[in-house]
């Protein structure tokens, strides 16, 4: 009971707020390591309240990318508006987890057990310490490297930043360190040595692509070596033979299931998983957030996306740009089906199929991934959350070799065409991938040189892979194709005004009106031939009393989402300035890319 009474007294001081990002604290005022840090217990007591795990609000995550259009104050959209600057970005500057971090790093020695024992515990805590510096490359590149705790007056509390190959090399030390110690064998919903390996190919990913493609961090010669280990701690997962991918014979539901399930623990696919559990206490029900109008809707541009069943290209079809909702999703990838509420999809506890709502600012699209189709609270609160995915890892495996030039047919069959494979989809083929890349994606990612057909291919499947699982955002940073955040996310495409089918029977549930008509009373609603009234929206275009915007109102167009103009400055706006206050208190701080 002393030691977890200790415990807890730390884990409220490393919440305590302080001055200069929280470096500066004495935890060990309150636990000192004489007394905490001797057995096995008390390392996994410390490290297991390190423990940080992504859960389902991660759906929602998806707003700073092109993959939906939201109306929430998202940071990426302020910053391509011009008003975002060092005084108003105040995010990210914090310190206090790391403090956390360094502290058992620096005492874990101290306590009496096997050097196999500290190692697993210390490979955990360079795991969390990698995680967390891997964030703050993402926002600020060069950032200050801290392997210890600082006190007050420490001269290393005002140091400038390090430069990203310092702060990525020691991440990936880190890495390496809690890859080869950290143990297989762990408590359920913590990470193991697979988990540490997943992320370990997440982050050299990350850093090979972003250097090959950033020319203005001059680290373009260094980015082979971070894809080579991508591709080689891939390939160890793969061989390990401890996972596969969930694939049931049913291409129409496995998929879904990822998203739905009471129980990941046993799933093969499942490297690490969030568990909640209602009659363990461990709850969350996303539902109100994920379904409707909330605040993000699935765009157009992700629709379009998905391939068609037979493989071929959704944007190779005749007049694909005008397709209407019901046309849209129409002998395309199940995938697709299985993330968007889809025409027909019926809603428990209703018994009619749901007919898609329109709003303004909103695409009339609506997102299924992250949903859980009941009505009962256990089952609401129970659906775990997949953090690594096997799927990831091939997709990985495959995206690094293909980079580095050395991809061959094999080994593609061994990744990306086993993810299709439980799709129900044609495997990719790698020879006419580069033969005939798609003319889209080449428009949208003009940067590529070798291999650029099947990379084209293996990038569009991440995106339908990973649709709303919060990856594409960082997909378009490494890439630099930050470009495309510029155009404004456009919904659904109507002819004109008139009646139209939702739910794909041949029926029209709703008709548009003219923002200068009235929405009769309700006894003046006209029905269908089901004698159902049909659902009425006035349209016009934004800034008008519409309820639902489009561009154009009588000649056919796209749903509009907002009237904002949106420019990407490069390379500035891939990177966040440091807070002004910050740079007050350390003027060795410096300003990088313009800000």
């Amino acid at each position: 009971m002393k030691k977890y009474t200790i415990y807890i007294l730390f884990i409220a001081l490393a919440f305590a707020g302080c001055k200069k990002g929280s470096l500066d604290r004495f935890p060990q005022t309150s636990i000192a390591p004489n007394l905490f840090f001797n057995t096995e217990s008390d390392l996994s007591l410390y490290v297991n309240g390190l423990l940080s795990l992504p859960d389902r609000n991660s759906y929602l995550n998806d707003q700073s990318s092109d993959n939906v259009a939201t109306t929430a104050n998202v940071e990426v959209k302020n910053v391509m508006a011009g008003s975002a600057n060092a005084q108003n970005i105040t995010s990210g500057w914090d310190w206090s987890r790391l403090r956390d971090i360094n502290y058992f790093l620096e005492n874990y020695n101290k306590a009496k057990v096997s050097t196999d024992i500290k190692n697993h515990y210390a490979g955990l805590a360079k795991y969390y310490r990698a995680m967390f510096y891997l964030d703050k490359v993402k926002r600020f590149s060069d950032v200050p490297w801290y392997s210890g705790t600082l006190n007050p007056g420490d001269k290393d509390l005002y140091k400038p930043r390090d430069t990203r190959t310092l702060v990525m090399d020691s991440v990936m030390a880190d890495l390496d360190f809690a890859y080869k110690y950290v143990r297989e064998s762990v408590p359920a919903n913590t990470p193991g040595k697979w988990a540490v390996a997943a992320f370990y190919t997440r982050t050299a990913l990350y850093e090979g692509t972003y250097r090959k493609y950033h020319s203005e961090l001059n680290l373009t010669s260094t980015a082979n070596t971070f894809l080579e280990t991508a591709a080689k701690i891939a390939g160890d997962i793969m061989a390990s033979g401890n996972f596969s991918i969930y694939n049931t014979g049913k291409p129409d539901q496995d998929y879904a299931a990822l998203f739905n399930s009471q129980d990941l623990t046993a799933n093969k696919e499942i490297i690490l998983a969030n568990i909640f559990d209602q009659g363990k206490g461990i709850s969350q029900n996303v539902n109100g957030v994920v379904f409707g109008d909330y605040e993000q809707a699935p765009a157009k541009d992700l629709i379009q996306t998905y391939l068609m069943k037979d493989g071929s290209r959704f944007t190779d079809q005749p007049n694909y740009t005008k397709l209407g909702f019901v046309q849209e999703f129409k002998n395309r990838d199940p995938r697709l089906a299985q993330t968007m509420a889809y025409p027909g999809w019926v809603r428990v506890p209703d018994a009619q199929p749901y007919i898609q709502s329109l709003n303004k600012n909103f695409t009339g699209y609506h997102q299924l991934k992250g949903y859980v189709n009941s009505t009962d609270a256990a089952t609401l609160n129970g659906v775990d959350f997949p953090v690594y995915r096997y799927a990831e890892v091939l997709l990985s495996y495959a995206e690094a070799l293909a980079e580095l030039g050395t991809l061959n047919q094999q080994q593609l069959d061994a990744s990306v065409n086993l993810i299709r494979k439980r799709a129900g989809m044609p495997g990719l083929n790698m020879g006419q991938a580069n033969s005939s890349p798609d003319p889209l994606l080449q428009q949208q990612f003009p940067n590529i040189g070798l291999n650029a057909g099947v990379i084209l291919e293996i990038r569009r499947e991440r995106r339908v892979e990973f649709a709303f699982e919060n990856t594409r955002y960082d997909d378009l940073m490494r890439w630099k194709a930050g470009k495309l955040l510029a155009k404004s996310p456009e919904g659904m495409y109507f002819a004109g005004l008139g009646k139209y089918d939702l739910t794909g029977d041949g029926i029209e549930d709703i008709i548009l009106i003219d923002q200068s008509s009235t929405i009769p009373a309700e006894d003046k609603k006209e029905k269908n031939s089901l004698g159902v009234k049909l659902n009425y929206y006035r349209t016009g275009t934004i800034g008008s009393d519409a309820t639902v915007y489009l561009k154009n109102v009588n000649t056919g167009s796209f749903i509009v989402t907002e009237s904002a103009t949106r420019d990407f400055q490069e390379p500035k706006y891939y990177y966040r300035p440091i807070p002004q206050q910050q740079v007050i208190l350390n003027p060795a701080l410096k300003q990088i890319f313009g800000w």
